[in-house]
């Protein structure tokens, strides 16, 4: 490979976001480099959204799907978002999904057969029974592997975004507006990093819940694209609302296996160990309230009696067959000897989604010229403080079609003034350290265990404070051992594990107010 690439626009991310973006830059004649660090398609949170995606059917009102989004949101959502994630999702889930990618969502009498999940006050969420986002994923992979204009590297790791002035060695870029012009990647089988020139960069690198010791993402999910916007200059926003899904498998080599939030909109409803079915105390809406409700609900009670977990019954209640409208949570029980057909299932909060990120507007744009951000990884303000269920997906596939046809509409005249000659290669540290495997598995478990103990579900501000103490010490040892060791993916994720768990910390201790996924609780003594 030579010392760089060039392309019109580089897609860090290939989850639906990412692939909704690089599909509709190659149909309007753009050519895009497609970055994923995982090895293969199903290393994103795409893959592994069970529920589905929700969308505004026909004869629903618009107002009535937005409302619940605002309401799950705690009304502190940016309205012009949803609204233009509500309008939007009825024609590009048609035109994207079903038509283009011919996504076999579940059907019923021929009409689809809509599932109702906590939050929503109708059925509205369309899915593959429950491996909608698998399914999605394989699609967009099969359909984008099939386009001349898009070329996609897997196992390459996004280390910084390229900007000027800062990676520019004319010193006379500082007195231009700073812009994206591009990206260092690294390969992960060669550890070589290598220069990627685009004149636009749409970061999709998705979400940063595997920052917690318990979570329901892949362990790639760890807020590389907040870390490296941030070093880039980006304003982030809405950081403190991360969400926890209140029913994540409890079992110890499930490794947060994720019961979705169908389930229970199926019947299902929680109780604790002593038999008691406790959501009427806690919400109206008892076990379809809001997921930061359901989740403080079950920490709650797990406090109470000292338990690690509590138990969702669905075969007591469900009036489906189990077996066929959820196949994957089935087959996965019955590994660990739950079937769920006749037993309740042992559940207990994990990390699922962040509600904030890189700032953006109703096209994806940032604050930062040429650099979009889409999907998890974006704060659009759609989600608020608390993201209503199966909304993600629709996220991401409005914000990537719209950052696409944004790019395509101004690419032709927009061309920024460097030149490849003023931004250097790759500067290796010499000598180089060989990687510590144990040092980097005890920093970040230390960076894990700090979020989940002191900036989890139920945060004080000494906890707070203790956790930005923490990590501060932390960034400052792991800074200096990434400037001394050999380049890899493992080595860059830490650093930017450290420092997106840092943001959050600060996000979260700026904001004293609870509201949604954030709960501020007063310290005692």
């Amino acid at each position: 490979m030579k010392e760089y690439l060039e392309t019109e626009a580089l897609v860090i991310g290939n989850g639906i976001a990412g692939s909704a973006a690089a599909l509709r830059l190659a149909e309007l004649g753009v050519d895009v480099l497609l970055v994923s660090k995982g090895k293969d398609p199903s290393r994103n949170n795409t893959y592994y959204a069970q529920g589905g995606i929700a969308f505004l059917p026909e004869g629903e009102a618009a107002d009535l799907f937005a409302g619940d989004i605002v309401r799950a949101g705690d009304e502190f959502n940016y309205r012009p978002a949803v609204d233009q994630a509500v309008n939007d999702s009825r024609r590009l889930v048609r035109e994207v999904l079903i038509d283009k990618l011919g996504v076999p969502f579940s059907r019923r009498d021929g009409e689809f057969d809509l599932a109702k999940e906590g939050g929503h006050s109708t059925r509205r969420v369309l899915n593959v029974r429950d491996m909608t986002g698998r399914v999605i994923q394989e699609k967009f992979s099969a359909y984008l592997a099939a386009l001349p204009r898009v070329k996609t590297l897997y196992q390459h790791t996004v280390v910084d975004l390229l900007s000027t002035p800062h990676h520019s060695t004319n010193p006379l870029r500082v007195y231009q507006e700073p812009r994206i012009i591009g990206a260092y990647v690294l390969d992960q089988r060669s550890k070589k990093v290598f220069r990627v020139f685009a004149r636009k960069v749409v970061l999709a690198s998705g979400g940063l819940s595997s920052l917690y010791l318990h979570s329901t993402n892949p362990e790639e999910a760890i807020g590389n694209g907040i870390a490296m916007a941030a070093r880039a200059g980006a304003r982030l926003a809405n950081l403190e609302y991360i969400q926890f899904h209140p029913t994540a498998l409890s079992h110890r080599e499930a490794d947060s296996f994720l019961i979705s939030e169908a389930v229970r909109g199926e019947g299902a409803r929680l109780m604790n160990l002593k038999g008691e079915y406790f959501m009427d105390k806690y919400s109206p809406l008892r076990d379809l309230a809001p997921r930061d409700e359901v989740s403080r609900a079950i920490y709650a009670e797990m406090i109470k009696y000292g338990d690690d977990y509590v138990l969702l019954d669905l075969a007591s209640f469900a009036k489906i067959n189990i077996r066929e409208r959820f196949p994957t949570i089935h087959q996965n029980c019955l590994k660990y000897g739950i079937d769920i057909e006749s037993k309740p299932i042992p559940v207990a909060p994990a990390a699922h989604f962040s509600c904030g990120g890189v700032l953006c507007d109703l096209s994806g744009r940032s604050s930062v010229r040429n650099l979009y951000a889409v999907g998890e990884v974006s704060a659009t303000g759609v989600h608020g403080a608390n993201r209503l269920a199966s909304v993600s997906l629709l996220e991401g596939l409005v914000w990537g079609v719209r950052a696409a046809e944004d790019i395509a509409a101004v690419i032709a005249d927009d061309r920024d003034p460097y030149t490849i000659a003023e931004v250097p290669e790759w500067k290796y540290p010499y000598p180089q350290e060989k990687l510590d495997p144990a040092l980097v598995w005890q920093d970040l478990m230390t960076i894990k265990s700090i979020l989940w103990n002191y900036n989890g579900i139920i945060r004080t501000v000494k906890r707070m404070e203790r956790a930005k103490a923490d990590l501060d010490y932390l960034r400052h040892r792991i800074e200096k051992f990434y400037q001394a060791c050999e380049i890899g993916n493992r080595i860059v994720s830490l650093r930017d594990s450290v420092q997106t768990a840092l943001l959050i910390v600060e996000a979260s201790m700026r904001n004293r107010v609870s509201r949604g996924a954030h709960f501020v609780k007063a310290d005692e003594g």
